[in-house]
Formats: structure tokens, sequence, C-alpha cells
């Protein structure tokens, strides 16, 4: 069985840095993939684009997603995620700095499977993210594929 693979859709370069530092002190040793953009992280996971070729039957066991991105916003990249067959199960924490209510709600009303906000302290956010590493990669049982 190949790796678990998490991909991580972040536009700020320091939340990135942090993400990757996080789940590098939680011990998780994952293959990790990082899309910068709404559009870009759709075309890793459709193979389109610049990532034309790639092998899908390689998907991310988990998306932490932002929703404050250029081009697409992490709403739009969940809602185009959650409408095709290949992609509707993949687990997707919204991970995000916004503290609007609204944006939660929404989050979870096209398909998000957990909303956590960004702690500014690095401690709180290495410690949430490395929990949610060992979550979604350990402990979450997914479906069969189809």
């Amino acid at each position: 069985m190949s790796q678990k693979m998490i991909m991580i859709v972040e536009d700020n370069p320091d939340d990135e840095e942090l993400t990757l530092r996080a789940l590098r002190q939680g011990k998780i040793a994952n293959e990790i993939v990082v899309t910068r953009d709404g559009n870009e992280a759709l075309e890793f996971v459709f193979g389109r684009g610049q990532y034309a070729g790639r092998n899908l039957e390689r998907m991310p066991a988990v998306i932490l997603l932002d929703l404050k991105l250029p081009k697409l916003s992490g709403l739009e990249v969940l809602k185009q995620l959650r409408s095709d067959p290949r992609t509707k199960l993949i687990p997707v924490v919204v991970l995000t700095s916004s503290s609007e209510d609204e944006d939660m709600l929404r989050s979870y009303q096209v398909g998000a499977n957990s909303y956590v906000r960004k702690p500014v302290e690095f401690g709180s956010f290495a410690n949430a993210v490395s929990q949610l590493g060992m979550y979604w990669l350990l402990l979450n049982e997914t479906p069969p594929r189809a």
C-alpha cells in the first residue's frame, strides 16, 4: 500500500511553512503536496494543466484547505471537489484564520468534514495540525473506493 498523501492548499507562505513545520514536529512523514491557489489545487486533484498526466490513482488522504485563496476561493474548490464522484469523499479540513460564523456555516454546507481556526500562537497551531494529521491519516477510516 502506498503512503497516504496530505494536500495543503495555502497561499500565505508563512502559514504554509508553519503547517509543514507542525506536521514534521508531529512526526508525520507522509508525502505532502502544496498548492498555492484554488485553481492550482483543482488542477492537481483532477490532473489538469501543469499536473496533466499525474497518476490519478494517488489522491490525497486529506486536504487542508484555506478559505481565502487567490483565483478561486476555498469554498469554490470545496464545491467542485464535492460535485465530482472521484473526489466527493476525500476528507477536507478547512484550516483558516477566518473567525466569521458565516464562513464556518458555508464550509459545512458545501461539504467540509472539519473546520479549524488557525491559532495565532505557533505552539497551539503546531499541536492542532499534528492532531489533525494523526486523526485523518491514522484513525479516520475512509470508504472503500468504488
